[in-house]
C-alpha cells in the first residue's frame, strides 16, 4: 500500500496495466513487475546515467498522435497514461545495433558475448579492437568512486584513446582500495588481488585489517582512516565483519531477554548463551 501523499498513477508497459509512483523511471516501474529491460551502466546505489543505451524502450500516448519515441528507460520519467514497448521490433533493432558495436569494443567480454546473442549478434559487424580489453566506458566505476569514496580514478583523454584509470595513469594517491569501482564494474574489467594481508588494485598495494573475532579480511587500513573521518562512528565499529557484529548482537540480545527468565544461569556462572529449555508439561484436553 503506497503512502496517501504519495502520487501514484497508471501507465502500461507491455500491454501490462501497472501503477507508478511520482518520480519514478521507466526502468524502476518496469523491474518492480518482472519485465526485463537489458541494462549495462545501471546500480541502484548510483544515480543513472544512459550511457550504455541498452535500455532503450519505446515510449507514447494517447494524446501524441501515434508518435512514439525512443528513450532510455533509465532516465526517462513513468508518467500518467504512458504506453512502453520493450520488445517491439524498433527496439530490438537499435540494441543489436548497441550489442554490435560493444561486441567490437569487448569481443572477448562474456556478458556482452551473452547479450548480443539474445539479439541475433553472434559476431560483429564492425573490425574487432586489436588492444581490446572488458572496458565499455559505462562510467559505473568513476560514479561510485565520485559519490561514495575519494574519486580517485576518472575517465581519460577523448575519442578512440578514452579510457578509465587514475589521472595521468599513475598510482591514484587518493584510492583507499575498497574496490567499490571493481564490485560495480558489469563486466568484470577492474580486478584487484589479495595476498598475504595485502589488497593491490590500479597498481596500489594496501594493508589489509582482519576482523578481531574470525580473521576474515574486513577493509583496508586507508578506508578505515577515509571512514572515520566521513562518518560519526568510533574505531571499534571498524574491528568487526559483519556476520561478527551480527553474531555479537544476537548474543547480546539473547543475554537480555534470558536475564528475565526464571531458569537463567549466567555465563560467569557456567550457563550457556542459548534459551534454556523448558520441560513440556502436556495438558489434558477439557470437555465441558
Amino acid at each position: 500500500m503506497q503512502p496517501a501523499n504519495e502520487k501514484t498513477f497508471a501507465m502500461t508497459i507491455n500491454g501490462r496495466r501497472l501503477t507508478a509512483n511520482d518520480g519514478e523511471s521507466v526502468l524502476t516501474v518496469a523491474k518492480r513487475a518482472g519485465i526485463d529491460i537489458p541494462t549495462l551502466c545501471h546500480h541502484p546505489a548510483i544515480e543513472d546515467f544512459g550511457s550504455c543505451r541498452l535500455c532503450l524502450v519505446e515510449v507514447t500516448k494517447p494524446e501524441w498522435k501515434g508518435w512514439q519515441g525512443l528513450m532510455t528507460a533509465c532516465l526517462y520519467p513513468a508518467a500518467k497514461d504512458l504506453i512502453v514497448e520493450t520488445q517491439s521490433e524498433r527496439v530490438r533493432h537499435v540494441r543489436r545495433n548497441v550489442l554490435d558495436l560493444l561486441l567490437a569494443r569487448c569481443p572477448e567480454s562474456q556478458v556482452i558475448q551473452q547479450l548480443a546473442s539474445d539479439y541475433g549478434v553472434t559476431r560483429s559487424s564492425f573490425t574487432p579492437r586489436a588492444d581490446a580489453d572488458l572496458c565499455i566506458l559505462c562510467g559505473l566505476c568513476v560514479r561510485v568512486c565520485e559519490s561514495a569514496v575519494t574519486a580517485a580514478i576518472a575517465t581519460l583523454n577523448r575519442g578512440r584513446r578514452r579510457e578509465v584509470g587514475p589521472p595521468f595513469g599513475d598510482v591514484p594517491p587518493d584510492c583507499v582500495g575498497c574496490t567499490a569501482c571493481a564490485h560495480v564494474c558489469p563486466t568484470g574489467h577492474i580486478i584487484f588481488t589479495e595476498d598475504k594481508g595485502v589488497r593491490t588494485i590500479w597498481n596500489k598495494k594496501f594493508e589489509l585489517l582482519r576482523c578481531q573475532k574470525c580473521h576474515e579480511p574486513l577493509l583496508t587500513v586507508e578506508q578505515r582512516d577515509h571512514l572515520l573521518k566521513t562518518r560519526d562512528l568510533d574505531v571499534s565499529y571498524y574491528e568487526l565483519c559483519p556476520g561478527c557484529k551480527r553474531q555479537r548482537t544476537a548474543e547480546t540480545f539473547a543475554d537480555v531477554v534470558l536475564k528475565t527468565h526464571p531458569h537463567f544461569v549466567p555465563k560467569q556462572m557456567g550457563g550457556s548463551s542459548g534459551i534454556p529449555t523448558v520441560p513440556f508439561v502436556q495438558h489434558k484436553e477439557v470437555r465441558p
